[in-house]
């Protein structure tokens, strides 16, 4: 009866079948993956909202060439890590970073360097404020950072892809993207290559909200493409059932629909 399925026709369409189906469970595999990434994230950020912060250097590596220089890399699973530093804040050197959206608004996360003992330098987004009401061209109210030394704790961040070195504008240094090795180059010391986010911003700041991955939607992704496989594999097997029945025959429709029918009984007048 399912002789059929070894002809040419229904093995290359099986072999299209099976394909479309590995296919997609791999896909719902890599979403599966994307989930579990994005997951653990959401718990790292969880997890340091009530962890003791350590030391700095605990986490990523110091710099040890010259100025104009970045040190190690941090650990690929450091982010979000809350960490202590203590140094004294070099305001001449400070960056604002534009395009940066809090609480739907649109403005600038204030970067200043903050000198360790040893000469070397941390970038420490103090926080976020409001452009100024008169425009782009003009600097916003940014506070004053602390003189002397302090002590900051905020969660430790990666350094940005595709950034550039600042540039003037209207009379303070700006940038898009916070990439310390193109920053180190026009400072007068060397970088970590990360930077750190206040997590508690002096007044006038507004603080920097830890960005949750959305893991539920790769979840949904999983889901979405087994379904599909399973939807590909049950179309093959209907499709196979009704070519190993045939068409019907017509006599044997035409019996049925006469046993459907009723009598028409003429009532009595």
């Amino acid at each position: 009866m399912y002789r059929f399925l070894a002809t040419p026709r229904w093995l290359g369409y099986a072999a299209l079948t099976l394909a479309a189906a590995t296919v997609m469970v791999l896909l719902g595999l890599w979403q599966l993956d994307r989930y579990d990434q994005r997951a653990e994230i959401n718990a790292r950020i969880n997890a340091g909202t009530s962890a003791t912060p350590v030391p700095l250097t605990d986490v990523v590596g110091a710099p040890r060439a010259g100025a104009g220089t970045v040190g190690p890399e941090p650990a690929e699973h450091s982010e979000w890590t809350r960490v202590t530093v203590t140094g004294t804040y070099d305001p001449a050197h400070e960056i604002l970073v534009r395009g940066r959206t809090v609480e739907g608004a649109v403005g600038f996360e204030v970067l200043t360097p903050l000198v360790l003992r040893d000469g070397t330098a941390v970038l420490v987004d103090r926080g976020w404020v409001r452009p100024a009401s008169s425009g782009a061209l003009t600097a916003p109210d940014v506070p004053a950072a602390p003189s002397g030394a302090v002590t900051v704790a905020g969660r430790l961040r990666p350094s940005e892809s595709r950034g550039g070195r600042p540039q003037e504008v209207a009379g303070h240094a700006e940038i898009r993207r916070i990439t310390p090795a193109a920053i180190a180059p026009t400072v007068p010391y060397a970088l970590f290559d990360a930077y750190v986010s206040s997590d508690e911003p002096a007044a006038g700041f507004t603080a920097v909200p830890a960005e949750k991955q959305n893991a539920l939607q790769n979840a949904g992704y999983v889901l979405q493409w087994w379904l599909f496989a399973a939807m590909t594999l049950y179309g093959f097997g209907y499709l196979a059932r009704r070519e190993a029945i045939g068409p019907r025959p017509d006599n044997l429709l035409d019996e049925e629909l006469d046993e459907e029918e009723e009598p028409v009984h003429n009532a009595p007048l």
